[in-house]
């Protein structure tokens, strides 16, 4: 895949300079790349994604959606609790989530319903194998229709999902609210941090998981990522690396897990990022 080329070229930061060498050559395991494209008959998204598991992890605990789908939902989930019990709370979500919406409508009853479902059979698949406990935070954005335009984000703990404009030096639109003890104002367990997550699926913990509606016009980004990425790349920084127009959407992903790298994030890793262009005109009226 080779996504249309925007944004202007920029001067590196120091940190970027840093990370201009790939995920596992200095900061890290290699980057898991994957590339993808939808088309419709009024709009085409290009799809990347990169993901790296953490220096304090044997497994990677993140995971997100296969990018070659028939259906516009995506899922980045983050695994929590450590071990294996955290890498399948995480691949579980991604899968029951795809296993509810892949073939229903997309609306805010059906995606509330998706993270729901998965909530309880997260929980019951991690029951049936051990009494240890496995749990995930996730990010996701769904979307019907030929213009790929209108989209519901959902989110439960703190992953992340950001809205990239294009001609503009704004830095990343922060479209999601991230569901810490500080934020909900509850007091974390002992040993806890008010800004770790209180709410993730399956623990049972969730009864209304975060809904919002989002437009992405032509040329604009949705970037989901995990907290090893945002919690060491800035809103800026995103907006910088991903309208570096002259790298394909794929090297931006992996360049924004480098820096996350450079900056000190040895927690997994991933970063999952939609670009809607607009289609093509068709017939008499395209040559106009």
């Amino acid at each position: 895949m080779r996504p249309q080329a925007w944004g202007t070229q920029m001067t590196p930061t120091p940190d970027e300079a840093k990370a201009v060498t790939p995920v596992g050559a200095a900061h890290g395991p290699k980057a898991t790349v994957e590339r993808g494209t939808m088309a419709t008959t009024g709009a085409r998204l290009d799809l990347a994604a990169a993901s790296s598991c953490g220096l304090r992890h044997d497994v990677n605990e993140d995971s997100y959606s296969a990018l070659d789908g028939a259906a516009a939902v995506y899922v980045v989930a983050d695994g929590v609790g450590g071990g294996a019990m955290a890498s399948r709370a995480s691949r579980e979500l991604v899968r029951r989530v795809h296993r509810v919406l892949d073939n229903r409508p997309i609306e805010d009853a059906s995606v509330r319903a998706a993270l729901l479902i998965a909530d309880h059979e997260v929980a019951r698949s991690i029951a049936c194998e051990t009494d240890q406990l496995g749990a995930a935070t996730v990010a996701l954005c769904a979307c019907e229709g030929a213009e790929l335009s209108h989209w519901l984000v959902a989110w439960v703990g703190d992953c992340r999902v950001y809205r990239v404009a294009v001609d503009t030096d704004s830095e990343a639109e922060l479209l999601t609210q991230d569901d810490t003890y500080r934020h909900l104002a509850e007091t974390p367990p002992p040993g806890g941090s008010p800004d770790d997550p209180a709410r993730m699926i399956g623990n049972g913990a969730v009864s209304v998981p975060n809904l919002a509606p989002v437009e992405l016009g032509d040329d604009e980004m949705l970037m989901l990522c995990s907290d090893g990425v945002h919690k060491h790349v800035d809103a800026r920084d995103i907006a910088r690396l991903l309208r570096r127009g002259g790298l394909p959407l794929a090297r931006r992903c992996t360049r924004l897990l480098a820096l996350a790298r450079a900056r000190g994030s040895t927690d997994d890793a991933t970063v999952l990022v939609i670009h809607r262009a607009a289609a093509a005109p068709r017939g008499p009226l395209a040559s106009l």
